[in-house]
């Protein structure tokens, strides 16, 4: 029996995709990614048996891009999944693993879609086509979508397929396919139905069946909280605050992810450290040992270096970053409730992972109940409560003479009644946590959703934030469950991306600032939109959306005119921001000409004799006197 594979190092897979995964902060293949992975890759047909959120997108999807040939522009994989969600989430894994695939394309199809639009990417070629049985009927029967050198098949979530009625669709689609192609079935569980395909479509097939506990600890108390992925810190912060916990054991998906949430919170004065497979043993049980004593309270870790790890007064386990898999999940959550203890397990859940949670239950068969972060009142009243028995306490376990003496000195020399001495020593005491939190915009995550709501849910739900205004209060972004466009639909988006750029040109005529040019690694290809790029820099560079200036969107990259004087710790963070799953990796282009061209002001025009532009000479009765005192708009260190 050969040894199991604990490094993606130990799968034969080309360098490029190694180092996406690396870059991602991937540790180790899930087993049914270790399983499925070598055979594959070595043209196999394969039967994966394993339940949904194991891991299988990968598993399928990292040997199949090995496997490309990316100067042949013709579909080479075609992918059938049951919904057009799925079918949108595995074309952006596709397009995720393959960051470093120079020129590859893939293409999601499916019903509700601009035909015409899935058309023009056809006829520009793709290498990978994910869609739902239905819609590729109908290119098939248009001769539309040509699979002559189709090399691999792979059927996601058979039983679901079967379950909705299109397993006679996808036997349809199989007898068009060539004789000569690799095909991988993926199921949770095999109806005869579906061995029957399997019998007549696959040869000699591999198999693979991944068994998943279903047993999680009894003593532990399961919650989740929909939030959306900007108001996570924020949300954790309150928690942390208002719970009664003893040791924590937050959860993430990446050692990247935990080394920044662990510094993240050392920000915000939790101390905290982070746990990953780069640290050094010694360094590791260092860290550990540290847990278990009482010297660390808060630990971020990922999955494989929180294997084994026992420490009994870890009072509260966080799902910071919801587990890709079910087996993740019960491994996490065993990590408190230990020795027969009380534990808590709370899991933060974006809109559109509520899928996961779903699978999750099912899996688990235990519902986890939603919850609310805390309110500013109730961490302020919790804040409150310490207080008075800090109080309490310390006059009941401490002499306090002195102090009293002291405490009568001041009254007698200043003619201050004790009461306001209390007072002010009680303000000296709480000035760094106060007690009475200031009146503000609270981050508002999104309202808790009840499981069987987001299952009848049409619609995916990773719209990027809306923005509204409120009078007397900061603009805040609201998450609005609504379905993204798909990669394939950012082909006809020109006139709502110039009407998009000429209602912020509208709402900037009062603010005269200069800009910088930069460069967004993400473009129609990606899904991109002037709502995301918009939604994602006043998020996250905390600038007013009317001071995002011109957005252009091209195939794969976008522009985006900023004012000058980016903070570099801000320019740093907007790199790893993401739009639509892929990272912004933000790049200056320079002093952006025509936008500073087309700042200036009517009267400046009119002193050099020029001709002012169309658009200034209609409002020029209203701005002549204002625009040209303005001073120039920048970023605030």
């Amino acid at each position: 029996m050969s040894p199991p594979i604990t490094q993606f190092e130990e799968l034969a897979l080309s360098p490029p995709l190694l180092q996406t995964l690396k870059e991602v902060g991937y540790e180790a293949p899930s087993p049914i990614q270790a399983a499925c992975i070598p055979h594959l890759l070595a043209g196999h047909d394969l039967i994966g048996q394993a339940q949904t959120g194991t891991g299988k997108t990968a598993a399928f999807a990292l040997p199949l891009l090995d496997r490309l040939d990316l100067t042949d522009r013709q579909p080479q994989v075609l992918v059938l999944t049951p919904t057009r969600e799925l079918a949108i989430q595995v074309a952006e894994a596709f397009q995720s693993y393959a960051r470093h695939l120079p020129g590859f394309h893939v293409l999601p199809i499916y019903g509700g879609q601009s035909m015409s639009l899935q058309l023009r990417h056809l006829r520009r070629g793709v290498h990978v086509v994910v869609g739902t049985p239905g819609r590729i009927m109908d290119h098939l029967r248009r001769e539309t979508l040509a699979l002559d050198g189709l090399r691999s098949v792979v059927l996601d979530e058979a039983d679901e397929m079967l379950r909705m009625g299109f397993i006679e669709d996808v036997d349809w689609i199989l007898e068009k396919t060539p004789a000569e192609k690799q095909v991988a079935l993926f199921s949770a569980t095999m109806p005869e139905p579906i061995r029957r395909v399997a019998h007549r479509h696959l040869r000699e097939p591999r198999e693979v069946k991944i068994q998943t506990r279903t047993a999680t600890v009894a003593t532990v108390r399961q919650r989740y909280c929909q939030v959306g992925v900007q108001h996570k810190l924020e949300a954790l912060t309150r928690v942390l605050e208002v719970e009664e916990t003893d040791a924590v054991l937050i959860f993430v998906r990446t050692k990247i992810a935990a080394t920044e949430l662990a510094e993240r919170l050392e920000a915000r004065g939790y101390p905290s450290a982070a746990l990953h497979g780069d640290m050094t043993q010694a360094l590791r049980e260092k860290t550990i040992e540290q847990l278990r004593g009482g010297g660390l309270d808060i630990m971020v870790a990922t999955d494989v270096a929180a294997r084994g790890l026992d420490v009994q007064r870890i009072s509260h386990v966080v799902n910071y970053d919801i587990p890709s898999d079910t087996e993740a999940y019960i491994h996490r959550i065993g990590r408190t409730g230990r020795a027969g203890r009380a534990g808590e397990a709370i899991l933060f859940v974006a809109p559109r992972e509520m899928r996961m949670l779903r699978v999750i239950e099912k899996a688990t068969r235990q519902p986890i109940t939603p919850m609310q972060p805390p309110s500013q009142a109730a961490i302020a009243g919790h804040r409150l409560n310490r207080f008075k028995q800090k109080i309490l306490d310390t006059l009941a376990a401490q002499e306090l003479g002195f102090f009293q003496e002291v405490v009568g000195q001041i009254e007698r020399e200043q003619d201050i009644g004790a009461r306001d001495i209390a007072a002010a020593l009680a303000y000296l005491m709480q000035r760094d946590r106060p007690l009475q939190l200031p009146e503000g915009v609270e981050a508002k995550p999104t309202r808790p959703q009840r499981v069987d709501e987001a299952r009848d849910r049409a619609e995916p739900t990773d719209r990027p934030p809306r923005r509204r205004e409120r009078s007397g209060e900061s603009a805040e972004f609201a998450a609005k469950p609504t379905r993204p466009p798909a990669a394939d639909e950012a082909g006809d988006r020109a006139e709502p991306v110039a009407r998009s750029t000429r209602q912020r040109e509208r709402a900037r005529e009062g603010a005269e600032f200069e800009v910088m040019r930069y460069r967004l690694e993400v473009g129609h290809q990606h899904g991109a939109t002037p709502q995301n790029i918009v939604g994602a820099i006043a998020n996250e560079a905390g600038i007013e959306s009317r001071y995002i200036g011109r957005i252009e969107i091209h195939d794969d990259y976008s522009t985006v005119d900023l004012p000058i004087g980016m903070p570099e710790e801000i320019f740093q963070h907007l790199k790893k921001v993401r739009v639509r799953q892929y990272p912004l990796n933000i790049s200056r282009l320079g002093p952006s000409e025509p936008e500073r061209a087309r700042k200036r002001s009517v009267a400046d025009r009119a002193s050099a004799g020029e001709k002012a532009p169309r658009s200034a000479r209609s409002r020029s009765g209203q701005r002549e006197a204002g625009t040209a005192s303005r001073p120039r708009r920048e970023f605030k260190s």
